[in-house]
């Protein structure tokens, strides 16, 4: 028989692929939307059952998670709302028996974290395991797509990435391989129950390394420039446009890079999967039009 999995955040970077990915592994696949659009018709013709719902009211959560076997919980970034969602998917998991949630959280999850979102992370983290639920906590790096979401448009236009990283590193990992990973991990949960597992590419680079790689990608020079920190939270606020509380959150996982919180690599995703995670440089040929400027960004999350 077939297991049955819940997906919260389907239609998001990691969502997306995922759905599709365990489809293709012989999962049944129950994924939550919340309007009908593109991305949900993309899920339902994959062959997903896809079913609106609100995480945050406990009888929609009851409805969402009956007869589900596992579940991916992969909230969105809210200033206030995640610690509530899944207290409800834990409590609702717990009712129905479920011992399998993989459960996204971020590499920067800890009890001292700067960023009010990490720390409501770290707190997900901990309302799981007591719920003994089984849950799995990913803590991956940064994305690939975050080249794209906030600089793709310097890139285009003035071969420049502006960020507030300094010189540290990161390896950056592509939401197709974290996708990847969660399915491996439903696959076979019991053994990871309770791990905190570092997703991240295969390469640690700096930011300046970053833009090189891009350069070569794109045919022409990126450079980047490191901007301060409080500069960078007001661009985001004025010229961008993102709420205040997800500017504070970049910002402070950016003072967080800048101290080495992010310096990490690991070989987890071949463990996982069995396959290399992809090299930037093969990110940015797949993604050249839009690095390029000639198609619009995709902006789920």
């Amino acid at each position: 028989m077939k297991s049955k999995v819940l997906v919260i955040g389907a239609t998001g970077k990691t969502g997306l692929p995922m759905v599709e990915l365990a489809l293709s592994e012989g999962f049944d696949v129950r994924a939550v939307i919340r309007r009908e659009d593109s991305r949900s018709a993309r899920l339902k013709e994959a062959g997903a059952e896809t079913v609106p719902g609100d995480v945050h009211d406990m009888k929609s959560v009851g409805e969402l998670l009956r007869g589900i076997d596992l579940v991916y919980f992969a909230y969105p970034p809210h200033e206030d709302r995640l610690v509530k969602a899944t207290a409800n998917i834990a409590i609702g998991a717990k009712d129905e028996g479920i011992s399998g949630v993989v459960n996204m959280s971020q590499i920067s999850a800890r009890e001292s974290a700067r960023s009010q979102l990490s720390h409501q992370h770290w707190l997900s983290e901990k309302m799981f395991d007591r719920a003994d639920v089984g849950a799995i906590h990913i803590r991956p790096t940064f994305f690939m797509e975050n080249l794209l979401l906030l600089c793709s448009n310097t890139i285009a236009s003035k071969g420049k990435i502006y960020l507030p990283y300094g010189t540290r590193s990161h390896a950056p990992i592509a939401a197709i391989d974290i996708a990847r990973s969660v399915v491996a991990l439903l696959l076979d949960p019991s053994p990871h129950t309770g791990e905190r597992i570092v997703l991240t590419g295969r390469e640690n680079l700096s930011i300046a390394e970053m833009a090189n790689r891009v350069g070569q990608g794109i045919g022409r020079p990126v450079e980047y420039v490191d901007l301060p920190a409080e500069q960078w939270r007001e661009i985001l606020i004025q010229r961008i446009g993102l709420p205040q509380f997800l500017a504070d959150h970049l910002y402070n996982v950016a003072i967080d890079h800048q101290e080495g919180i992010f310096d990490r690599q690991t070989d987890v995703v071949k463990t996982l999967t069995g396959i290399d995670p992809q090299s930037l440089a093969l990110f940015v040929h797949l993604h050249l039009a839009q690095f390029k400027g000639r198609e619009p960004v995709f902006l789920g999350v």
